[in-house]
């Protein structure tokens, strides 16, 4: 068979990308947009349109207007990045397509039929996702350089409400304040000895070179988002893994040994090194917990019942008991009290929490409370993943109403600077766009454009 080289052509300015020497009819992409010396190709819309779709994204309008104009504002963003030098860690890129891949796999149900939907391998995907990732990452990071010095008063914050018709104040739902006291049941000897007999026989088999150790963390690791990587997580510091973890990572030199046994806060592990650049280190492990008998959380519920009966006959005070009983680190000297670390959150790091905000099982329990009651013991997953038995008290809880100073003048700072850093990141858009040239396809102007001035 004889082999030839494809030759790649590009006809006019918005003209088709074609193959070969028939190109008229095989055309098979098209630029419909130039921003600078960037060209916007039609596969590029189509792609960010299949995805959008893929992960169940709304669009607020045609996605042949809106796609292409993001596209483009995007790329005034990375010119600028070029220019002041901004660049990401490939470290948290690389586990994010990881996430989106694992999600997409998850929706469509397999790889084949996330590879038949998107047309492109897993291969092709994992490349053009990072760089897609890449750039917003960099995109997001001359967005807060932009916006770094925007900080209101109190004056300008209450001037802003105070001007605010009451019909266009923010309705805030209920938020709660909630205390927590956690016990850990006892796990049997038996149980732990269960589990590293198992990871024994784990590191056997890999020794032995009779399974691959990733394939093991796929079918077994208790970790689940890292056992889809096959127990992979990635580049990563010391001060980002649990200190056990990270002294037994970091002593890793072979990636054909397997690590000793490590004990953390999640369970039982074994390691094996991918590979080491400078202080940061990539590994893949194997995680596995020890079963918690039922008599043993019976156990530990019936003392925690009378626990409560403690607190009931008010022996001591809720904060007292949770500074000295409760096994739960992130709390006991918070004197029980949680904090809000949702990242999406308007109250993240505050100690309010909406109903969505909190574990689901301490929402559950906490919607039934009175402020000041106390709650029957419960069992939950603590933040180690392991099964614990809780009491929780709320301390407070602020009813569903309208914005008010008061009680919410968190959410209307929150408000109005997002709202001036979008007044900056609009204004700058505006004055890039006046300064730069760009050029789009007759077929695709005729939208109601977010920016104005792109046709010129």
């Amino acid at each position: 068979m004889a082999l030839f080289k494809k030759t790649i052509l590009f006809v006019g300015l918005f003209g088709s990308i074609l193959f070969g020497a028939k190109a008229q009819d095989n055309v098979i992409d098209q630029i419909v947009w130039v921003v600078g010396d960037e060209a916007i190709l039609k596969s590029d819309v189509e792609g960010v349109r299949m995805q959008m779709q893929l992960e169940k994204e709304r669009f607020d309008g045609d996605p042949y207007c809106l796609i292409p104009e993001q596209l483009a504002v995007q790329k005034l963003f990375l010119h600028q990045a070029k220019v002041d030098s901004i660049d990401v860690d490939n470290t948290n890129v690389t586990r994010t397509v990881d996430r989106r891949i694992s999600n997409a796999i998850s929706s469509l149900g397999s790889q084949e039929k996330l590879e038949e939907y998107l047309g492109k391998t897993i291969s092709q995907l994992r490349e053009e996702w990072r760089e897609q990732v890449r750039d917003n990452e960099i995109v997001n990071k001359v967005q807060q350089k932009l916006v770094g010095n925007v900080k209101l008063t109190p004056a300008e914050i209450r001037n802003y409400y105070t001007q605010l018709p009451q019909d266009s104040l923010p309705f805030i739902p209920t938020t709660v304040e909630v205390e927590i006291i956690t016990m850990n049941p006892k796990v049997p000897q038996a149980e732990i000895d269960a589990v590293k007999n198992k990871l024994r026989d784990f590191t056997d088999r890999v020794n032995k070179k009779e399974t691959d150790f990733a394939t093991l963390a796929l079918l077994y690791s208790e970790d689940t988002e890292s056992a889809k990587r096959g127990g992979e997580l990635g580049f990563m510091g010391r001060a980002q893994l649990v200190p056990e973890f990270a002294n037994a990572a970091f002593m890793l030199n072979d990636p054909l040994k397997v690590s000793n046994i490590v004990e953390s806060e999640y369970g039982f592990h074994i390691i094996q090194l991918i590979e080491k650049r400078g202080d940061r280190v990539n590994v893949r492990h194997i995680l596995l917990k020890p079963n918690i008998p039922t008599e043993e959380l019976s156990k530990t519920t019936a003392r925690m019942d009378s626990l409560t009966q403690d607190l009931n006959a008010k022996k001591f005070t809720f904060e007292e008991a949770a500074s000295y009983i409760s096994a739960d680190k992130d709390t006991r000297n918070n004197k029980g009290l949680m904090v809000n670390k949702n990242d999406y959150s308007t109250y993240a790091g505050t100690s309010r929490f909406r109903m969505e905000d909190l574990p689901q099982e301490v929402a559950r329990v906490v919607d039934k409370l009175a402020v000041g009651e106390l709650s029957k013991p419960f069992t939950m997953l603590g933040s180690n993943g392991k099964q614990t038995v809780a009491i929780v008290k709320v301390r407070q809880r602020v009813d569903a109403h309208k914005a008010n100073l008061s009680d919410d003048y968190q959410v209307m700072k929150s408000i109005v600077e997002g709202k001036k850093r979008e007044e900056v990141l609009k204004k700058w858009v505006q004055d890039k766009i006046k300064a730069t040239y760009v050029r789009i396809d007759d077929d695709w102007k005729n939208c109601d454009f977010q920016h104005t001035g792109w046709i010129k």
